[in-house]
């Protein structure tokens, strides 16, 4: 198993090193100067050329990607060019609301998902089936920042259970911070709510044809017990695999939920970035997203490893 892991985790470097070239490449390539946004539009050519030269943005591509790389290795992301102040500092400052909120949106998703895909495969064909799925199709389709304003518009404005907008960090306790998080985690988890219910029911419906199901039933266990203990434990692989993809997701597309919500996460943090052609920034927050997708595969993988006894003894 040690092998399997040392190889996965390999292959994770040339993986993270294309993710760094093309993510610099293309931000070098598209419209636009991030000296022209520091500078101003009243600035002289001039200026605006002394202000890429102490940038060092008219160096060499490729003198800047490997002064670039280099600094990235040493732990040093660099400074955004708007504010000066170093980029692991802003990403730190952001980062907690925003793992805040793919994590109360992530148990939402398994609380609500899973019961729903164990209903539909055991009723399959049925009424709870057809509408499990019909609510699937509907967490697909509708886009996120409308389910958004829907449940502001109940839960807010008409019934005022919850605030319109805002964050409170868990420090503040644990009420105010679920008080506000949880509208904005109840939308963001509402496609992945659709995913794993549905995938969740894929998988159970092809355990529950197996044999050893069969045999539990006749040995007189109760249906909870056959469905729960036995069906969801050896469908599971398949459902954490979209369980933790989907946090990754998450992490990385809370754009929208953030904005609708106000929540001062990543996601505002990148518009701003982007906006402003922050190159430091961009790239921080993209390696670092990348990087989280990386790692929770490796989770992922482990999680195989120790199922699967052809990978444990490898």
């Amino acid at each position: 198993m040690l092998y399997y892991l040392l190889r996965r985790l390999l292959m994770a470097v040339p993986v993270m090193f294309l993710i760094a070239l093309i993510v610099f490449l293309l931000l070098r390539l598209t419209p636009g100067d991030p000296a022209q946004a520091i500078a101003g539009d009243q600035a002289s050519p001039e200026q605006i050329a002394a202000i890429r030269d102490s940038l060092g943005l008219d160096a060499p591509l490729t003198t800047q990607f490997t002064t670039w790389i280099g600094n990235m290795l040493h732990g040093d992301f660099g400074n955004s060019l708007i504010s000066q102040r170093p980029v692991l500092e802003m990403i730190g400052q952001r980062i907690g609301p925003t793992l805040a909120l793919a994590t109360v949106a992530m148990i939402l998703t398994v609380i609500i998902s899973l019961p729903l895909g164990v209903a539909a495969a055991r009723r399959h064909g049925g009424l709870v089936d057809r509408l499990v799925m019909s609510l699937s199709v509907l967490g697909f389709s509708v886009p996120i920042f409308v389910i958004g304003y829907v449940l502001i518009g109940i839960f807010a404005v008409h019934l005022k259970w919850f605030p319109v907008q805002g964050y409170k960090p868990l420090s503040d306790g644990i009420w105010p911070f679920l008080h506000r998080i949880f509208l904005p985690g109840l939308a963001l988890s509402s496609i992945y709510i659709a995913l794993v219910s549905r995938m969740t029911r894929a998988a159970m419906l092809e355990v529950l044809r197996e044999d050893y199901i069969r045999t539990a039933r006749a040995k007189g266990l109760s249906e909870r017990v056959v469905l729960f203990r036995h069906a969801l434990r050896n469908a599971a692989i398949p459902i954490l695999t979209v369980v933790g993809t989907g946090f990754a997701m998450m992490i990385s597309g809370v754009v929208v939920t953030e904005t609708v919500f106000n929540v001062p996460g990543l996601g505002r943090l990148v518009v701003d970035a982007v906006l402003a052609r922050d190159y430091p920034l961009i790239q921080a927050i993209i390696l670092l997203t990348a990087g989280t997708y990386v790692v929770i595969n490796l989770l992922i993988d482990v999680s195989y490893a120790l199922t699967d006894p052809r990978i444990r003894y490898q």
